[in-house]
């Protein structure tokens, strides 16, 4: 059930709906009660999910790619650094590479686990990448994960003995143009279905997310007044994946008003950096993983030297001297995965995107004014593949 008795981000729920925000609100502020609801969801459908991924995990030549398009495939991102780590071969390509090149990104030959991420499961792009597979991957296997018991993905996962879905509570199918809950569901879903994370691991996240909301607001209204005209997200590993779906989020949310981007913290100087001035807010979104935190603080540091940026904020689960007063910590999650640690954070970027969305006069629920941004992508027509087309070399 959504959020609907109480202020959310010092807002009455009732000025929310007012000003065209009250969806995208309650869907964020909702995370920390759904997030324990995946958990024990897929904590019930263990049996079944052994029973098909168990065979598949076995086979060292297995194939895993993760798939979606915009902010689903930003789940995968997130997802592919922590799956390597557990010694399984994951990729993360997007839906949208996948139907431009086909042979490009499958591998006839190799054997193969599609894991299809998808709020709605009916962009096209997301059902012709299934079909693809299909056509061109001798063996192949499907995960769809999803928030929509009417979408096609899930539909076409019914009665077929190479597939298997995780069909999300329909509080997680957000009805708002911006991904919120739905992003943060599927990523916990997926990890706890792979056991990246262990049964369980929804609690911390969820008391750190809690702890955003009661305390984070005078900040976030710090920065929005600040009326940042570019905001930069930095982050390590699974954090990278985590800092792109930040910036798309700002950019969504602002109709592109305010420029968003995003970077690892060592790639960061390798030009992008230039991007940085006075009106230019960092958010460097420090790691639990003692190797890629060292990183992490140099740059910190290094930004903050700099005296360039109009602001430098960190957000860490780890409480330590050189974070200064402009940072966030969330101590209930010093001590979780950066994978778990991503949940919280993502809230913390979420809320400021909705509050410097309002604050730009603009309707976070249907944030493009022009209409050519819509919640389900339209306009994209899929041709069908036929075969081996001619590709220039050299």
């Amino acid at each position: 059930m959504l959020v609907v008795d109480k202020d959310i981000l010092g807002l009455s729920t009732m000025g929310l709906d007012a000003a065209g925000g009250g969806l995208t609100a309650r869907e964020i502020a909702q995370q920390p009660a759904v997030w324990p609801q995946i958990d024990a969801l897929v904590q019930r459908s263990r049996a079944s999910l052994d029973a098909f991924l168990g065979p598949l995990l076995r086979r060292p030549e297995l194939r895993i790619v993760l798939t979606g398009a915009g902010t689903s495939a930003f789940v995968g991102e997130c997802l592919a650094p922590a799956m390597l780590g557990q010694g399984l071969r994951a990729e993360a390509v997007p839906t949208t590479d996948i139907v431009s090149g086909p042979l490009r990104f499958l591998q006839p030959a190799v054997p193969t686990l599609l894991v299809s991420f998808a709020r709605s499961g009916s962009s096209p792009e997301s059902i012709a990448a299934v079909e693809l597979a299909d056509q061109l991957v001798k063996d192949v296997h499907h995960l769809v994960i999803t928030c929509n018991a009417d979408g096609e993905l899930y539909r076409m996962a019914q009665g077929r003995s190479n597939a298997c879905a995780i069909l999300l509570p329909d509080e997680t199918h957000d009805r708002g143009f911006a991904m919120t809950t739905s992003f943060t569901s599927m990523l916990l879903a997926a990890a706890l279905a792979f056991s990246v994370l262990p049964a369980g691991a929804a609690s911390a996240p969820s008391v750190a997310a809690e702890d955003v909301h009661a305390t984070a607001l005078p900040l976030l209204q710090s920065l929005v007044a600040q009326q940042f005209k570019r905001v930069v997200y930095l982050g390590s590993n699974e954090l990278r994946g985590l800092a792109r779906e930040a910036s798309l989020k700002l950019l969504e949310l602002t109709d592109g008003r305010v420029v968003a981007l995003f970077d690892s913290p060592l790639g960061f100087r390798h030009g992008p950096k230039t991007i940085v001035d006075d009106e230019t807010l960092v958010v460097v979104l420090l790691s639990n993983d003692a190797q890629a935190r060292r990183y992490d603080l140099d740059l910190l540091r290094e930004l903050r030297n700099d005296g360039r940026a109009g602001r430098v904020l960190a957000l860490s689960g780890q409480a330590a001297p050189e974070l200064g007063t402009d940072c966030v910590v969330l101590k209930a999650a010093a001590d979780v995965s950066d994978l778990a640690l991503a949940l919280p954070y993502i809230l913390f970027c979420q809320s400021f995107a909705l509050l410097q969305s309002l604050a730009q006069g603009i309707r976070p629920d249907t944030p493009s004014a022009s209409g050519t941004v819509n919640r389900v992508v339209r306009g994209v027509t899929i041709y069908p593949y036929a075969g081996e087309l001619h590709v220039p070399r050299g």
